[in-house]
């Protein structure tokens, strides 16, 4: 027998599942605050995994993606132990903000410190609590209220673990993306935790084919680590498209956006993404691409000012690459088969 796993005040025994409440503050009115995160430990031996969501609070397609993670089949038959959050920052969550109620970014502040900022004291309790505690981690996220992206990994550039688990994620997009000051990525790294980054769909709305893609990325990067058998997991549909680099294209004037390419559209230069026009419709100026290469996120909004970030492209690392973006990202988005019952039990 495994030994039990603990975590706040509980012990979880091999072959079980529970959701732990963490203390995390007591708000104004006197309404304790808690971080839960759901625990399944399985009975045979393996590594220990963190997946969490809404770090940012208003990036709600990652906790979807938690829900049907742990509705999953083959997480009931796990090797290792798989630590859910799908809600950090409870506070952003319940006010449909990305920040704390002190007006920080959580993924500003780790590590932490017990004895600093609301986020401050937040980022350090789940990194002793839960980063602390696992080999490697799922952090999901989307873009902001008003954007949409591309699902797709970013990476942090040299890690040839984090590139194997990217690869077995099979996103429609893997990216090399430089950690950034602060995040949980840069920090879990620093303690020996590899962290995938997922983004997918916009934020405060649910998108089918993120959620989709996301759940059957989790479920292969299990299956890569040994963690659940490949029997329920779907396949990979299409070769994630590899870009080591990418720009946003800017609106040229203020006014209204009309959008002629959308996430997943590969462009050359010169290619029409969008024409801004005044309010009467006597100035018009198109937005265009300077490189070839995918368009992984864009702005849902059609109000824009004068140096607006309007498209996010990508540029496809090889040829090769570039010939396999051209060809779209329609295989991705097809439905995952659906199993029998006796196949699933």
């Amino acid at each position: 027998m495994r030994d039990a796993f603990d975590l706040g005040t509980q012990s979880i025994l091999p072959g079980q599942r529970r959701t732990v409440d963490l203390p995390v503050s007591v708000m104004s009115d006197h309404t304790p605050v808690t971080m839960s995160a759901h625990v399944v430990h399985g009975r045979k031996p393996g590594p220990v995994m963190f997946v969490s969501a809404a770090i940012h609070g208003d990036e709600v397609i990652g906790v979807e993606i938690v829900r049907r993670l742990l509705r999953a089949a083959p997480v009931s038959r796990l090797s290792g132990t798989l630590i859910a959050v799908p809600i950090v920052n409870t506070f952003g969550f319940i006010n449909h903000s990305r920040y704390l109620p002190d007006r920080r970014d959580l993924n500003r502040v780790f590590p932490g410190v017990s004895h600093g900022s609301l986020a401050a004291r937040l980022a350090h309790i789940f990194m002793e609590e839960i980063v602390q505690r696992c080999d490697v981690g799922i952090d999901l996220h989307s873009a902001a209220v008003g954007r949409d992206n591309l699902p797709q990994i970013r990476l942090t550039p040299g890690n040839a673990r984090l590139r194997e688990l990217g690869d077995a994620f099979a996103a429609p997009v893997t990216m090399n993306s430089k950690t950034r000051e602060g995040s949980l990525r840069l920090e879990a790294e620093k303690a020996g935790v590899d962290v995938l980054l997922y983004e997918a769909g916009e934020g405060l709305r649910f998108d089918e084919f993120a959620a989709r893609a996301g759940v059957a990325g989790i479920l292969r990067v299990m299956e890569k680590l040994g963690m659940i058998a490949h029997r329920g997991v779907p396949k990979a549909r299409g070769a994630s498209v590899f870009c080591e680099r990418s720009s946003w294209v800017r609106a040229p004037s203020g006014g209204l956006l009309r959008t002629l390419k959308g996430c997943g559209d590969y462009v050359e230069p010169g290619t029409v993404l969008g024409v801004v026009s005044d309010p009467f419709g006597e100035r018009e100026a198109e937005v265009t691409a300077e490189t070839a290469g995918i368009v992984i996120g864009r702005t849902n909004l059609p109000i824009v000012n004068e140096g607006d970030a309007l498209f996010h492209i990508a540029v496809p690392k090889t040829q090769a690459m570039h010939e396999k973006a051209a060809e779209g990202f329609d295989e991705h988005m097809e439905a995952a088969p659906l199993f029998d019952e006796d196949e699933i039990i």
